[in-house]
C-alpha cells in the first residue's frame, strides 16, 4: 500500500537494489582501507572493485535457501568477484555492513524531506506575506474570539517548518554514524582506525561506541522527528479542513478541473488532500512508537528491531515525503476568500470587539469587574436577541455615559487588532 503514496526519489532509496548497492558500497570502503594498511594486497582491490556487482533477484534467492541475507549478498558477491572474495567481510559482522549502509540510505532520505521541507517553508512565506493585512475572525474554542490577520496563520506555520527543519538536520547527524567493530563492538577483529577511515569515505561519522549494532535511540529520535513533522502538516491540514467547512468557507483547497467530490452529490468539494495527511500522520505517529520499542534490546543485540525497522524506516520517510509533497500542493494553490473573512466578522454581531471596550471603560476609572459585567450583559443580549452589539452598548446610559460615540467607534475597527502584525513578522523572520 505505501507504494501508492512513493514518490520516484524517495521510492528508490528503499528499494532491494538500493539496499544491496549500499551494503556494497560498505564492504567495498573497508576493503579499500584494508588495502591501504597492507591487509589486502592492492592488486586484489582493483580486481574487486572491477568484478564487484550485485544482483537483488539472485540475493533473494539465495536468501530462500540460506534464510539470512547478509549470507546470500556475500555468496552473490563471490559469484562474480571469484577467489578475491577472501578479502571481503574480513572481521566483520552482518551489522557492520548493515547499519553502516542504512546510515546512508537514512541520510539520503533525509536530504529529501529537508529539502521539501524547505519548499513548504517557502510556499508558506509567500502565503504568510500575500494575506499579512487580510482581516479574519480569530476563534478559541471554535467560537469567535477576536480580529486577527489570516497572514499570522501562515506566518506561524512558517515559523513551525523552521523548527521542524532544525529538527530534522540534528536527527539526520544523529543517524549519520556507521560501526564497523564487530560481533559485540569490541575490536576484536579489526581496529578503531579502520572504523574511522572507513566511515571517513563513507561520508558517516564513526559511533563512538556500540554493540553489534549502532544503538536504536537514534533512530528512535529520527522517527520522533518524522512524527512531529507530520504532526505539523496535519495541523495545517486541520485548520485548512475547518475553514473549508461550508459554514465557514474561508479557505479551501486546490480543487482542478475535472475532479469529483463525490459519486453521488455533483457539488461536493470535500477537503481530501487534507484529510488524507491527517490520516497519514497517525500512521507517522505509530512508527515512531515502534523505534521506540526497538531502543532496548537484548545484551549486545538480538534481530527484534530489524524486522520493525524494514517496515518503519521505509514508510516513515516515504508517507512523509508525500505529505510534504501534498501539502506544497494545497498551499501553492490554496484558495482565500477576504470576502467572506468580512462576512464572518458580522456573524457575532460585533460580540469580538467585547475585549476593547471592557478596557476602555476601565480606563476611564470604571472598576473592571463592573466593566465587566455591563459589557456581557450587552453581550448576552446580541447573542441572545440577534442585535448589533454597538448598537446595544449605545443605548446603555453606563456606557454612554463614559464613552462617546467616536470612543465607540474606535473600540470596533478591526485595523487596531493588526497593530503589531509587523513586529511579530519580523520576529518569525518574514521581514
Amino acid at each position: 500500500m505505501i507504494a501508492r503514496y512513493s514518490r520516484p526519489e524517495m521510492a528508490r532509496i528503499w528499494t532491494q537494489e538500493s539496499k544491496y548497492e549500499a551494503w556494497l558500497k560498505v564492504e567495498l570502503a573497508v576493503c579499500e582501507v584494508y588495502a591501504k594498511r597492507g591487509i589486502i594486497p592492492t592488486d586484489a582491490l582493483g580486481r574487486i572493485k572491477a568484478g564487484a556487482k550485485v544482483d537483488a533477484a539472485r540475493i533473494d534467492e539465495i536468501e530462500t535457501r540460506t534464510r539470512h541475507d547478509v549470507i546470500a549478498f556475500l555468496t552473490n558477491l563471490e559469484e562474480s568477484i571469484g577467489a578475491d572474495s577472501r578479502h571481503v567481510h574480513l572481521g566483520l559482522t552482518s551489522s557492520d555492513v548493515v547499519d553502516t549502509a542504512q546510515a546512508l540510505q537514512l541520510v539520503a532520505a533525509s536530504e529529501l524531506l529537508l529539502a521539501g521541507l524547505e519548499r513548504l517553508r517557502a510556499a508558506l512565506r509567500v502565503l504568510a506575506l500575500r494575506h499579512k493585512e487580510t482581516i479574519c475572525v480569530g476563534r478559541t474554542h471554535g467560537i469567535h474570539a477576536e480580529p486577527t490577520s489570516f497572514g499570522l496563520k501562515a506566518a506561524l506555520w512558517f515559523a513551525e517548518a523552521g523548527r521542524n527543519l532544525e529538527r530534522l538536520r540534528r536527527a539526520r547527524e544523529a543517524v549519520r554514524v556507521g560501526k564497523i567493530s564487530g560481533a559485540v563492538g569490541n575490536f576484536a577483529h579489526v581496529e578503531p582506525e579502520v572504523e574511522e577511515e572507513v566511515c571517513r569515505l563513507l561520508g558517516l561519522e564513526p559511533a563512538p561506541i556500540s554493540t553489534q549494532v549502532v544503538q536504536r535511540d537514534r533512530h528512535a529520535e529520527l522517527c520522533a522527528t518524522l512524527a512531529i513533522v507530520a504532526a505539523s502538516l496535519e495541523k495545517i491540514a486541520t485548520e485548512i479542513r475547518s475553514l473549508q467547512r461550508t459554514e465557514i468557507l474561508e479557505a479551501e483547497e486546490p480543487f482542478t478541473e475535472g475532479q469529483k467530490g463525490s459519486s453521488a452529490m455533483p457539488h461536493k468539494r470535500n477537503p481530501v488532500s487534507c484529510e488524507q495527511i491527517c490520516g497519514l500522520a497517525r500512521i507517522v505517529r505509530t512508527n515512531s512508537l515502534a523505534a521506540f520499542e526497538n531502543v532496548a534490546l537484548w545484551h549486545e543485540r538480538d534481530i527484534s528491531h530489524s524486522s520493525v525497522e524494514r517496515v518503519i524506516l521505509p514508510d516513515s520517510t516515504l508517507l512523509v515525503d508525500y505529505m510534504l509533497h501534498l501539502m506544497i500542493r494545497i498551499i501553492e494553490g490554496l484558495r482565500v476568500y477576504p470576502e467572506r473573512m468580512r462576512e464572518n466578522l458580522e456573524r457575532s454581531y460585533g460580540l469580538m470587539f467585547s475585549q476593547r471596550v471592557l478596557l476602555r471603560l476601565a480606563e476611564t476609572g470604571l472598576p473592571r469587574q463592573e466593566a465587566y459585567e455591563i459589557v456581557q450583559g450587552s453581550a448576552m443580549r446580541a447573542w441572545e436577541e440577534r442585535k448589533p452589539f454597538r448598537a446595544l452598548l449605545a443605548a446603555e446610559p453606563q456606557v454612554t455615559a463614559r464613552l462617546s460615540p467616536a470612543d465607540l467607534d474606535a473600540c470596533f475597527d478591526p485595523a487596531w487588532y493588526l497593530r503589531n502584525v509587523d513586529a511579530i513578522y519580523r520576529r518569525a523572520g518574514l521581514l
